[in-house]
């Protein structure tokens, strides 16, 4: 099978510890990225789970004031269409 060349960036430190890393587990970094790409063309998924951090304040603040007009929905003020929301944010300008 031909061979073709990949270049990856990535910070320095992280480099040398995934370096390290292959060095000790007895495998180079081209068999490791080899072994992932595999997988990957394998499994039709990344072979590990991906997530998001922990929202920033103001994605939580935003989330929980969702929550709250779930919860309470008699609080707040209902629109019957998106134009008559829009006619009074206008309006308010």
């Amino acid at each position: 099978m031909a061979q073709t060349n990949v270049n990856i960036r990535m910070d320095e430190e992280t480099k040398k510890a995934f370096d390290k890393f292959c060095d000790e587990i007895g495998l180079s970094v081209s068999a490791a990225f080899n072994i992932f790409a595999k997988t990957v063309v394998r499994e039709q998924r990344i072979p590990f789970a991906l997530s998001v951090e922990t929202p920033n304040a103001e994605t939580v603040a935003a989330m929980n004031e969702y929550y709250e007009m779930k919860a309470h929905p008699e609080k707040y003020k209902r629109y019957t269409s998106f134009k008559e929301a829009m006619t009074e944010v206008l309006d308010e300008a």
